[in-house]
């Protein structure tokens, strides 16, 4: 019997990466992985036959006829239609309005109900749910810290995006204090001294108490932003992802002891599946069957707690 295989897609504002996804076995089909820069400040045309080209390259090395793809894509986008409502963000400002499912299904010549999309922070958790640190885990909070702020919450099985990075915290707001610039910031207030990034700060950790001072920080405050968010959404476990997940073992000592000093007894985990989270999320989004459980399971959840409350 053939191997159910999907196409999961990673589009970002400056790349597009494709790879076929064994649906079985949840993980990446060796050697499937396309990638290619985009510049998302192109026309329509353009930028359509980029992702066709890598999308078809990689269509090109599976042996099954069946063409499913699932799609992460940054918002704002109507996930269900397949439409890009991107228009005050320096990218893709030649797809708002444009039917991406339709466009898609036309060059490809693959019939539009096979192609689904998924939020690009939803799709990275979802991958660690259908596949990696949050399999068998139905109520899971996900952030992706780097240049910004991605967040996601799983409610049985079916990640959806969390949009926290505006939120109100201490002197501003979360991606404030919650993304790399923070970390030059601060290291700079306390050294006088400029880093380029959080890779470089971690590799001062063992000579530089500034350097240590700043991801002891970054795990206090990464604390006392997820308590109120763990208690909203009763979430059992927190994964990290993201580049500054790199830095896990710097910062998650505080995040630690600050949680359960709080009485928060969730789990914190760092990615399992790193880069490929959001290609096997996406391509989750074709297996029906993983839909189907955990849709049925999050309705029971739902009729549970209705039935309790009344």
């Amino acid at each position: 019997m053939e191997k159910p295989v999907a196409l999961g897609v990673d589009i970002g504002g400056s790349h597009i990466t494709a790879a076929l996804v064994d649906l079985e076995s949840r993980t990446i089909v060796q050697n499937s992985i396309e990638r290619n820069a985009i510049d998302s400040q192109e026309s329509k045309e353009v930028i359509l036959k980029a992702w066709s080209e890598i999308i078809t390259k990689a269509f090109k090395k599976s042996a099954s006829d069946v063409k499913l793809i699932g799609i992460a894509m940054p918002g704002p986008f109507d996930y269900e239609q397949g439409i890009s409502l991107i228009k005050d963000q320096d990218k893709f400002k030649a797809l708002y309005g444009v039917n991406i499912k339709q466009e898609l299904s036309k060059r490809l010549n693959i019939d539009a109900a096979n192609i689904h999309f998924i939020n690009d922070a939803a799709g990275f958790l979802q991958g660690e749910v259908f596949g990696g640190a949050g399999r068998g885990n139905s109520n899971v909070l996900g952030l992706t810290l780097g240049t910004g702020l991605g967040s996601a919450y799983c409610e049985g099985g079916i990640a959806k995006d969390a949009d926290l990075w505006n939120s109100p915290f201490l002197n501003g707001i979360a991606e404030d204090y919650l993304s790399t610039r923070w970390f030059v910031k601060r290291y700079q207030q306390l050294s006088n001294n400029t880093v380029a990034g959080v890779k470089e700060l971690t590799a001062l950790t063992a000579t530089d108490y500034s350097a240590t001072r700043v991801f002891m920080e970054f795990g206090y405050n990464l604390a006392q932003f997820l308590m109120p968010v763990i208690k909203k959404n009763k979430s059992d476990l927190v994964i990290i992802g993201g580049n500054i997940s790199g830095a896990f073992t710097a910062f998650s000592p505080e995040l630690i002891a600050t949680l359960k000093g709080n009485a928060i007894d969730a789990d914190v985990k760092v990615t399992k599946l790193k880069e490929h989270a959001a290609l096997i999320g996406a391509a989750s989004c074709c297996d029906a069957t993983f839909l189907h459980e955990n849709t049925a399971d999050s309705l029971g959840n739902e009729v549970k707690s209705f039935v309790n409350k009344g």
